[in-house]
């Protein structure tokens, strides 16, 4: 057998004497495609910065090449050849495209000075061979998050990484994108590079990787061929007993139930935005969760900004409880009962503050008169960190030491401490594993018992199947398709859309 390019034996890593990872045990092979799966907090996260340097702090060896290594920061990593595409990007967004791919490898002229020109010319050059199409001097900040995503992997690809660390790399993506990363990742493999592929949709693991490794509480309790394993193996070492019901909503078709006697909380007309969408009508009952999938492009997650005033529609009209408003603002739309939870967490939390901080943010206003009063804050941060099963459950902890499933719940509490009229879901369960998707359902669901208005919007069609009541589909910024009261699949969103 060839002897492994990476090897990690007996990990352990703790935080605060929790324990994140406990005698893991990982090999990585030349030319292979390794997946990794398991809930948020499993240690997945954990261990892939372990190897790209970012927790130099551990217990146990790690092995490159046969040789003993400890890497006491990214720029050791990336010098041993090791780069890594994080789940929350870190872009330069003020920066061009070129200046993003050739950052910290500048080209320079025989005067010292950077050369414009030949940056230019080498990231179109790099970015056209990945099949990637954007112009190398547009802005950073103002490509979609899937384009951001496809720019930060070929960073590191230009780097000449030969073990390359992705973290949820298709969750901002459309099938068609993804399908066009895994063109690139398979051709990457047969020259000879390593690949550690981390993800909660199982269906790309399975596609895409030579073997998976499923992680449960800070262990690596299975690893198995792709080739000889399926979905519903993979979900059993996942999750385990209990979860028979959400196992289901991934394997087979979901019956929506529609309310068309429930009162319009939400109505659009004839919505337009040029670029964006267009003639775009719905209706949102109270009571009921509506979806709204579309590939990336759609439209879908512009329409959501505009129903939060993050955006200006150009054309049409919005009522809210017979009430029509024109929401310039998302202080506007706050006020008139709007809520509004983004498909990026950066947006809306702040990671360097508590987690008590971040849930109570949007109703300080309601809750202090002359002075602040953290014990209150405390108090109702608490209640949340219970009802939506934060972990770990400390609301004095800074929001950057949760997993990404775990901050996304914490997003969300920021918006029930008064509850809204309509609240928008744009990728509520972007990154986050069935278990902690599970939560969020159950979440949704007893908000819509409340009767408030609900709008989930959502790339990925796991999403919708698993929140919606009804799901409109969206293709080139238009309303192409509407299902209600009967049996979907994610084959037939696929199709629709």
């Amino acid at each position: 057998m060839t002897p492994p390019l990476l090897e990690l034996s007996g990990i352990t890593k703790a935080f605060g004497g929790v324990a994140a990872l406990r005698e893991v045990d990982f090999k990585l092979s030349p030319g292979e495609i390794h997946g990794l799966v398991g809930e948020n907090g499993a240690g997945k996260s954990t261990l892939m910065k372990i190897i790209a340097g970012v927790y130099p702090d551990y217990q146990g060896e790690m092995q490159l090449d046969g040789q003993w290594v400890r890497f006491g920061s990214p720029r050791d990593a990336r010098a041993a050849g090791i780069g890594m595409v994080h789940q929350e990007l870190s872009p330069v967004r003020d920066l061009s495209v070129a200046e993003n791919v050739h950052l910290g490898a500048q080209p320079v002229n025989r005067f010292g000075l950077i050369d414009w020109r030949a940056m230019r010319r080498g990231a179109g050059e790099h970015l056209q061979s990945l099949g990637i199409d954007v112009d190398p001097r547009t802005r950073m900040g103002a490509l979609p998050l899937g384009l951001q995503q496809l720019v930060e992997l070929a960073r590191v690809l230009f780097s000449g990484a030969r073990i390359i660390i992705l973290d949820e790399p298709t969750s901002a993506l459309s099938p068609p994108e993804v399908e066009r990363l895994f063109a690139l990742l398979r051709r990457l493999r047969d020259v000879g590079r390593s690949i550690v592929f981390i993800s909660h949709f199982l269906d790309d693991v399975l596609a895409i990787c030579n073997r998976v490794t499923v992680f449960r509480n800070g262990q690596a309790v299975a690893t198995g061929p792709c080739g000889a394993v399926d979905k519903r193996w993979v979900i059993d070492r996942m999750i385990g007993a209990g979860h028979e019901g959400l196992e289901d909503s991934y394997l087979s078709e979901i019956p929506l139930h529609s309310r068309p006697d429930a009162k319009v909380v939400l109505e659009v007309d004839a919505l337009s935005r040029t670029g964006a969408y267009r003639d775009v009508s719905l209706r949102v009952r109270a009571g009921e969760v509506l979806g709204i999938y579309g590939f990336l492009g759609s439209g879908n997650l512009e329409l959501a900004r505009t129903l939060f005033g993050r955006l200006l529609a150009e054309r049409g009209r919005i009522t809210l409880d017979g009430r029509t408003m024109r929401l310039s603002s998302t202080t506007r739309a706050r006020r008139a009962g709007m809520a509004f939870l983004p498909e990026s967490r950066r947006m809306m939390l702040f990671a360097a503050e508590p987690v008590f901080k971040n849930v109570t943010i949007a109703i300080l206003d309601r809750i202090h008169r002359l002075w602040l009063r953290p014990s209150v804050e405390r108090g109702i941060a608490e209640r949340h960190v219970r009802r939506l099963r934060i972990r770990p459950p400390s609301v004095g902890r800074l929001l950057a030491a949760l997993s990404g499933g775990n901050q996304q719940k914490v997003a969300l509490a920021k918006w029930l401490t008064h509850l809204p009229r309509v609240l928008v879901l744009s990728e509520p369960t972007r990154g986050m594993d069935v278990g902690a998707k599970d939560d969020v359902v159950k979440i949704v669901r007893g908000l819509r018992e409340q009767d408030i208005g609900i709008v989930v919007v959502s790339t990925e069609p796991e999403t919708v199947l698993s929140l919606a009541d009804r799901i409109l589909v969206m293709k080139k910024g238009s309303v192409v398709r509407e299902f209600a009261d009967g049996p979907v699949s994610k084959d037939r969103l696929l199709e629709a859309a």
